[in-house]
């Protein structure tokens, strides 16, 4: 484990590699699980605010959806979350012509219509950050899923990208840039360590 202020970043997430491949998972991980996104209490705020500039992107089934069950629901396992068609897809996901699961938040920010870009569960996956039992330490961990993520392992390992280089941008936007530094300088300083140990064993 690395120890950043009162984040423990599971090792994972500096030494596996990983680099989403849209075009064989499909966006699947909009679709695959046991409920919608998971949402912080401020990011119910911020939906509420993109709602509006968000719904044109959406299908006809979505917006039933979301008239029916509302911008977000309550899970008592996994708190507030995005909703979903039939258990499936989450109703803020849009199909592009190729068959790929896509945000329609992300859509209408990548267009300019909003500010606020997705959840940040859903940016900062395969990495989930879970609160220890006494809600003091944030476990930082690397959970891909082993069938829908595989195809994104292997990329990974082609481009020789580490995880948290994959996900810059939403740790720096979780966390800042000055705890993506201190991850990056540990990355660094462990591969030396580990370059070192191979050449004294040689």
């Amino acid at each position: 484990m690395i120890v950043i202020d009162n984040k423990l970043v599971s090792d994972e997430i500096i030494e596996e590699q990983f680099v989403c491949d849209l075009n064989k998972c499909k966006g699947g991980c909009c679709v695959d699980g046991d409920a919608g996104a998971p949402l912080a209490k401020d990011e119910l705020e911020r939906l509420d605010e993109v709602y509006e500039s968000v719904l044109p992107y959406l299908g006809e089934e979505n917006k039933r959806q979301l008239q029916r069950q509302g911008r977000y629901v309550y899970s008592k396992e996994f708190g507030w979350v995005t909703p979903t068609i039939e258990s499936k897809i989450c109703v803020y996901g849009i199909t592009d012509a190729n068959g790929i699961v896509k945000c329609g938040i992300e859509q209408a920010y990548n267009d300019g219509k909003v500010q606020w870009k997705k959840p940040i569960s859903c940016h900062l996956f395969p990495i989930r950050v879970k609160l220890s039992r006494n809600k003091k330490t944030e476990l930082v961990n690397y959970e891909p899923r082993e069938d829908l993520c595989s195809a994104a392992c292997t990329l990974g390992k082609k481009l020789k990208v580490p995880v948290y280089v994959f996900l810059k941008d939403a740790l720096v936007r979780k966390y800042g840039s000055e705890f993506w530094e201190t991850l990056d300088a540990t990355a660094k300083h462990v591969n030396q360590d580990n370059e070192k140990s191979v050449l004294n064993n040689k």
